[in-house]
């Protein structure tokens, strides 16, 4: 049983691969289920960032009937044209194009805004399309440094618009059943909770040299705040989430997915204490920045949060690539995107002492729902009702996450082992809080209140 659920497990992993590949959905199919719906009944949405992710998060939505594209936003024109393509497969008419977000913010028939670029994007987008009055569905993780959550989670507060994080497991009915459990107490006292990720689809980003821009690319306003760089292929696209100017490598790209759940799990806010080790050991030559192999210790009070992280392996824990383990006295739970299992813990010493029954193993797989689908029509719910109390990843979600994955990654940086100092929301050590720091360049302003 053990050999065939990893087969299967290792399998559907291939399809999962870290991206959108396993949200996209058939254009011809979108087609067949939309219904007509009137004008005054619409929610009008604009895409920002249309290549990965976001297009996922666009389809899925568009499989409500009120919802309706009508601008899409990318720097990259043939992006533009390719999803274009692919919205007149499902019956749905050219939306008005756009490189310039703000320009796309400008629009008053937009209803809703969708971001899904690259990471360094998120806080000023999500700040001005706020004060543009729009309600939005932004990607994770929220942002590239604690200080961009910190101004992210404050407007948001501060407004009366629908905010979602795409943390789309947070309305995956198996992750809810797991962690109703977890809460149950049934495991018994839990000292850890592990959570990883191991890649083994993820091959070297190959050294190549830089190059002339793209045509059809505004390469200015992909980089907005990020530092001033020449045109590199290897930066553009998919593999921005491998350089720090961009993004915090697989900690924050996985890690706020499944470091969110053990936080949900364990009920736990800001570790005491954070370390972590790693490097570029799969591939110490190839382009990217980010370690490829990582362990991070999140000390709390009375357990610890462990966080792992490899490229190039698919071995992990319990035999699932990627996933977070719940460790109790009495058992363990363990829970990925292909279900859940309860595994006994065969020493333990005190069954049948003080009414305590032995555990049961069980297995749970997903029931053949899409997560993803269930996220954004609770988002569209939200926005329909102006209720923000109904998401399921409303903001302080988002901010959870990233701002403990982001902790993570300083303590990578910094080489110690360093100390949170809650009251006054900053590290103990000065180098450390450095790199809790935006660096906005090129003319672009960090978003204050």
């Amino acid at each position: 049983m053990y050999t065939n659920r990893r087969s299967f497990i290792k399998k559907s992993s291939l399809a999962l691969a870290g991206s959108s590949a396993a949200f996209l959905f058939p254009m011809e199919l979108l087609a067949m289920m939309r219904k007509r719906v009137g004008a005054n009944d619409r929610i009008n949405v604009g895409l920002v960032g249309c290549k990965g992710m976001g297009f996922s998060d666009l389809s899925s939505m568009l499989k409500i009937s009120e919802v309706s594209v009508i601008a899409l936003c990318d720097v990259d024109e043939n992006v533009l044209k390719e999803r274009t393509a692919d919205l007149e497969k499902a019956g749905i008419k050219k939306p008005k194009w756009y490189k310039d977000y703000r320009k796309l913010l400008e629009n008053k028939d937009i209803d809703v805004v969708i971001i899904g670029t690259p990471d360094h994007w998120h806080c000023l987008m999500l700040t001005d399309a706020l004060q543009a009055g729009k309600d939005v569905y932004c990607e994770k993780p929220i942002a590239n440094s604690i200080q961009e959550a910190d101004i992210m989670l404050n407007y948001v507060g501060a407004s009366d618009r629908m905010v979602q994080i795409g943390q789309w497991q947070r309305s995956q009915p198996h992750f809810v059943d797991a962690i109703n459990f977890v809460h149950s107490g049934k495991l018994g006292n839990i000292r850890l909770a592990k959570a990883w990720a191991y890649q083994g689809w993820m091959k070297p980003v190959p050294l190549v040299p830089d190059a002339a821009v793209p045509e059809g690319v505004d390469y200015d306003m992909w980089l907005g705040p990020a530092p001033q760089r020449p045109f590199n292929e290897n930066r553009f696209h998919f593999n921005f989430r491998w350089f720090w100017d961009y993004a915090g490598g697989l900690m924050t790209d996985w890690g706020v997915h499944l470091i969110d759940y053990a936080l949900y799990g364990m009920k736990a806010g800001r570790p005491q204490s954070v370390m972590a080790l790693g490097g570029k050991f799969a591939y110490p030559d190839d382009a990217s920045e980010t370690p490829d192999t990582l362990q991070t210790v999140f000390e709390y009070d009375g357990f610890s949060i462990l966080w792992e992280h490899a490229t190039g392996i698919d071995g992990g824990n319990y035999g699932r690539n990627h996933g977070i383990a719940f460790i109790g006295n009495n058992g363990t739970l363990v829970v990925d995107r292909n279900g859940w299992e309860i595994i006994p813990e065969e020493e333990f010493q005190g069954w049948g002492k003080d009414g305590i029954p032995k555990m049961e193993a069980a297995s749970f797989d997903t029931g053949g729902v899409s997560g993803l689908d269930l996220h954004t029509v609770n988002f569209i719910e939200a926005v329909k009702s102006r209720d923000s109390s109904k998401l399921t990843a409303p903001i302080q979600v988002g901010y959870d996450a990233a701002l403990v994955s982001h902790m993570g990654n300083v303590a990578f940086k910094t080489g110690n082992r360093i100390y949170w100092d809650t009251d006054a929301h900053k590290f103990k050590e000065e180098a450390a809080n450095e790199y809790m720091k935006a660096n906005y360049q090129n003319g672009w302003k960090l978003p204050m209140l």
